[in-house]
C-alpha cells in the first residue's frame, strides 16, 4: 500500500537517491516525507501508454515539447522528488538533452497522476498540492470512477471530465481533446 513513512525524519532528494534499488517499489519526497508505492497494476500501466502516445503525438506536433514517463526522477525546487507517470515539458536541444538530469530538468507544465489503490492519497493530494503549488497543472486520473479531475494551478477544485478533456496549453495553436470516455474503454478493454 503507498502510504508515508511514518518518523520524525525530513526526506530529502539525496536521501531518496540514496535509498537501495528496489523495483518493486516508487520513492518520492515531498515537503519532507517518504512516499513509497508499490509497483503499478498492467491497467495502470495501459493507462499510462494511451495518455503517454497521445500527449506526445499532440505536444511533438505542436511543437511545445515532449511527454515523457515514469519511471523518471523529477526535482521540483526547493527540495521535492516526484515520479508523475506521465509528465509533458518544453522541447529540449540536443546538447541540452545530453547535459540534462533530475535537478536540471525542466519543470513540467503537465503531470499526469492515474490513480492506483496504492497511490490515491499521494497522487490526489500531497502531490497533486505540490503541482499547484509549482504552478503545474495536473490531472489525475481515476480509472475505477472512469473520469479525469483536472487540476489547473490556481484551482480550489477540479474539473471533473468524463466526457472531453479539452487542453490548450501556452504556444500550441491548436488544442488537444481527449476523449475521457473512449480511453477508459481502450484501458479497461471495452468491447
Amino acid at each position: 500500500m503507498g502510504m508515508p513513512v511514518t518518523s520524525a525524519r525530513y526526506w530529502t532528494v539525496d536521501d531518496v537517491w540514496a535509498l537501495p534499488d528496489d523495483p518493486q517499489h516508487r520513492y518520492e519526497a515531498v515537503d519532507g516525507e517518504l512516499l513509497v508505492s508499490p509497483s503499478p497494476r498492467p491497467i495502470h500501466q495501459r493507462a499510462v501508454r494511451e495518455l503517454l502516445a497521445a500527449l506526445d503525438a499532440y505536444a511533438r506536433h505542436a511543437g511545445i515539447g515532449e511527454a515523457l514517463a515514469a519511471p523518471s526522477d523529477v526535482v521540483i525546487p526547493p527540495g521535492h522528488l516526484v515520479q508523475p507517470d506521465v509528465y509533458v515539458i518544453r522541447p529540449l536541444g540536443a546538447d541540452e538533452l545530453r547535459a540534462v538530469d533530475a535537478r536540471t530538468l525542466p519543470l513540467p507544465f503537465l503531470a499526469v497522476e492515474v490513480l492506483s489503490p496504492g497511490s490515491t492519497r499521494a497522487d490526489r493530494v500531497i502531490k497533486r498540492r505540490l503541482y499547484q503549488r509549482s504552478g503545474i497543472e495536473c490531472w489525475i486520473v481515476d480509472l475505477d470512477a472512469r473520469l479525469v479531475e483536472r487540476w489547473q494551478a490556481d484551482a480550489d477544485r477540479p474539473e471533473i471530465v468524463t466526457g472531453v478533456l479539452v487542453w490548450h496549453p501556452s504556444g500550441a495553436s491548436a488544442p488537444l481533446r481527449v476523449d475521457v470516455a473512449g480511453l477508459m474503454a481502450a484501458v479497461h478493454g471495452d468491447s
